[in-house]
């Protein structure tokens, strides 16, 4: 069975307006932009959020910044259809974050598919406002010019945003030929590339695996960079720092993610249960193959410090559990990643 590395993330967003929807369906002004938001609940709350493509465009570029030996993929454009290389082996998040590519050559009766596809080895949700939230109308005006100004209104809110993540460490730099629709990765012609950079494979139905060294460095440094996360919309006049301020982690034997309902919303505020992590850690105390990491920004959420202090201190519970700041705990957990990383999955 796969291991994952799963993660809960919360982000504060005092003051943000991370992901816009551009125009709204039903327009009150000439110039509106809104942010992106959902309904939930019997009574239809609005809860703003963040896509989950937008936080892994925010993860990419993060990666690209920081580690000056990762390599994103340049990307090719045909009419409307944009695609990276494919490459694997030179282009770490080709690797990491997936990819399709569409392509076919011959005509009618000769046709021959290419199509290669690789579903991501990290996954995540959107980011979503524990509790629920009405953005606030504001307008702008731009003066700068004679004239007549030009007025404007945008979107923005105040709340905590949550979201979950998971890294499947055993698929990391492996690579299936299999010709079948959404395992075939890689063409036959694609494989002495992968042979060139040490590539093996056990028999001739397994994946081809990179080197571990790569492999464990592509899964460090995806976690690495979370406390170092960048991005998103309206940066220049709602600066939001969307690094963790609390984070859980560990590393499990299987898919699921039981950290997902650790966050509750008690009357419109974000709390933790702590009675739910606890029998989470019991039920998959099993499952889990590293220790639980719980880091937390001091300032955030500070009624919780304590109770997790009391938490990472209680030897009654059947996997340890780490307390400390985001960074501390994420810098740790990367450094025994190698050991949760085989040569050959």
């Amino acid at each position: 069975m796969s291991k994952h590395l799963i993660g809960l993330i919360l982000i504060d967003a005092p003051h943000s307006a991370l992901n816009n929807a551009d125009k709204p369906r039903v327009r009150r002004y000439d110039n509106e932009v809104v942010v992106k938001t959902l309904k939930k609940g019997r009574r239809q709350n609005t809860y703003p959020y963040v896509s989950g493509q937008a936080w892994r465009n925010w993860w990419r570029t993060t990666l690209e910044q920081e580690f000056e030996d990762w390599n994103n993929s340049p990307i090719d454009r045909e009419d409307k259809i944009a695609y990276t290389k494919v490459n694997p082996v030179q282009y770490d998040d080709d690797d990491v974050f997936g990819y399709m590519r569409a392509e076919s050559k011959g005509q009618r009766k000769d046709k021959v598919d290419l199509t290669v596809t690789r579903v991501s080895p990290l996954k995540c949700s959107p980011l979503i406002s524990i509790s629920p939230q009405i953005p606030t109308d504001d307008w702008g005006v731009m003066a700068r010019q004679e004239g007549t100004p030009v007025p404007y209104v945008h979107q923005f809110y105040s709340c905590v945003l949550q979201g979950i993540f998971s890294l499947n460490l055993d698929a990391v730099g492996a690579f299936s030929s299999v010709n079948r629709t959404g395992y075939k990765n890689i063409r036959d012609d694609y494989i002495p590339t992968i042979k060139a950079a040490d590539g093996t494979r056990k028999n001739e139905n397994s994946p081809w695996v990179l080197p571990k060294d790569i492999r464990v460095r592509r899964c460090r440094q995806t976690l690495k960079a979370l406390p170092f996360l960048t991005g998103g919309a309206k940066l220049t006049s709602h600066l939001t720092d969307v690094t963790p301020k609390l984070i859980f982690l560990s590393v499990l034997e299987g898919g699921n993610h039981p950290f997902m309902n650790l966050m509750v919303e008690e009357e419109g505020i974000g709390k933790l249960n702590i009675s739910a992590l606890r029998e989470v850690i019991e039920d998959y105390a099993d499952r889990f193959c590293s220790a639980i990491y719980i880091g937390k920004r001091r300032g955030f959420m500070e009624d919780l410090h304590e109770k997790l202090h009391e938490l990472a201190s209680d030897d009654s519970l059947p996997k340890e559990v780490i307390y400390g700041s985001p960074n501390k705990v994420i810098a740790q957990l990367a450094e025994e990643l190698e050991t949760h990383i085989g040569d050959s999955p």
